[in-house]
């Protein structure tokens, strides 16, 4: 009977103390669950501090901390690798927090987000021009922000990512003799990524496609503008071989057709 008893008392100081725990939890302010939310955060608990973001953004929308609950919220997501959602709590802030400090953190945590989600450079971009874009947003608003350089790199590595697919599928297209479409997709990264470590080795390979295809004079005008462009090119001694033998082509399609207009001349 009286362990009964124990038990029965015991189980009523958990109910007690638990209401009087979620009243005191109720009145609490915007500020002193910030805080509570922050702690969480800093101790990477970042689940839990969701939770407290989120209860802000809810009941506080007006509140001092409603700016830093709305970034870290966005913040929560990021840490765990739920990037689409924490792309869309980020650009919450450009949406709904005109003029707060977080702006130009959160555009670039949008481009990182998409960052984090591009893959690979065989499998489908959509992502990666997501990012692209996204930090060249950030680029053109906060041109003095201290991440802009970041920004720059990760767009150029992102491009050279882009190049990277147009080039393999090139070369793809040169191994099945599909020379058309490899001398588009060369030409797709010649002109749009410039910039890239791709850019040179695409160059050899739109004037190897133009040969494959007969196209002689524009191979030769090719060959030279990446001769002219690349002049110290690792890739110099190759495409040099290749100007010799458009050279030799032109002449003899120019031998050839010489003999032909004398044959229908003496006729």
């Amino acid at each position: 009977m009286t362990k009964i008893f124990y038990v029965f008392i015991f189980l009523i100081s958990i109910f007690v103390f638990g209401c009087s725990s979620s009243d005191l939890t109720k009145n609490m302010t915007a500020e002193e669950r910030f805080e509570i939310g922050k702690q969480l955060f800093d101790e990477e608990d970042y689940f839990e501090a969701k939770k407290e973001f989120e209860l802000i953004k809810l009941q506080f929308p007006g509140s001092s901390v409603t700016d830093d609950a709305q970034y870290y919220l966005a913040e929560c997501f990021f840490m765990r690798e739920e990037y689409l959602l924490a792309a869309e709590e980020y650009k919450s802030i450009k949406r709904t927090l005109q003029g707060s400090p977080y702006l130009p953190l959160a555009q670039y945590k949008i481009a990182m987000s998409y960052y984090n989600l591009a893959p690979v450079s065989h499998l489908d971009q959509e992502y990666t021009l997501k990012a692209i874009d996204a930090f060249q947003t950030f680029i053109e608003y906060y041109p003095s922000n201290e991440l802009v350089a970041d920004a720059a790199s990760k767009i150029k590595e992102l491009n050279t990512r882009l190049a990277q697919k147009d080039f393999d599928s090139a070369e793809m297209y040169m191994q099945l003799g599909y020379y058309r479409a490899a001398a588009y997709y060369f030409n797709s990264v010649v002109e749009k990524f410039h910039d890239t470590p791709i850019a040179e080795p695409a160059h050899l390979g739109l004037v190897k496609a133009m040969i494959a295809r007969k196209k002689f004079d524009e191979a030769k005008k090719e060959v030279g503008k990446l001769l002219e462009k690349y002049p110290h090119s690792k890739f110099k001694s190759d495409a040099e071989s290749l100007q010799k033998e458009i050279e030799d082509k032109l002449k003899s399609q120019s031998s050839a057709l010489f003999q032909n207009t004398n044959s229908q001349s003496s006729k």
